[in-house]
């Protein structure tokens, strides 16, 4: 049963990076998703299967209070940076270093109170812009490309060891369950494939 009323948007798998205009691609960090909901002084944070995980990450928590924005309802993935930036999913795992735990915020569902999810995405990104405008520390604009550029980006994320690329076309809606306007491509080298298919084993 689901805590928080605003179930996330999952992304198909693909075995090849959408192209063309009207797509847009964003790194995949091997961490969390994370919906973190405010409002006013109160905040807190879901899993993706809905878990209060509030009281486990105080950066991400501290920093969504600092927003300027009192109401706002985003989509992003929790993430524990090693040494050289890219998110290591073990360490984040073991539990050892949740305070040191940031948030690639990715989308937004709710801003001022107003209802965004039927919004297309190019507005949403606009939307999660102004809202995240002043840099917090703990919570970052996840940044993104857009158009023909999606396959070359992939094969750059896969010689960096990153786990791989979502790719989301650019007018869709943020609707709850899995949709086939967002397309993900996993790096076939990266730990967390592995750790798919063991689990469908």
């Amino acid at each position: 049963m689901f805590k928080s009323p605003f179930e996330p948007c999952v992304p198909t798998r693909g075995a090849k990076v959408p192209t063309g205009p009207d797509w847009l691609h964003e790194i995949k960090h091997d961490g969390y998703r994370l919906i973190v909901e405010r409002e006013d002084k109160r905040v807190r944070l879901f899993t993706r299967n809905g878990h209060d995980w509030t009281s486990r990450y105080p950066r991400i928590l501290e920093a969504a209070l600092r927003v300027r924005t009192a109401r706002f309802v985003i989509d992003g993935e929790a993430v524990l940076l090693g040494a050289d930036g890219v998110s290591d999913f073990n360490a984040l795992h073991s539990r050892k270093h949740d305070d040191a735990v940031q948030l690639y915020a990715f989308d937004v569902l709710v801003a001022d109170g107003d209802d965004l999810r039927k919004l297309p995405l190019t507005l949403r990104k606009t939307n999660l812009a102004r809202v995240l405008a002043r840099r917090v520390d703990g919570i970052h604009v996840a940044p993104f490309e857009q158009g023909e550029v999606g396959p070359e980006l992939f094969r750059h994320a896969c010689k960096l060891g990153l786990e791989g690329l979502v790719s989301k076309h650019r007018d869709s809606w943020y609707r709850a369950g899995r949709s086939e306007q967002w397309i993900k491509v996993k790096n076939r080298q990266h730990p967390a494939f592995s750790r798919v298919m063991e689990a469908l084993r």
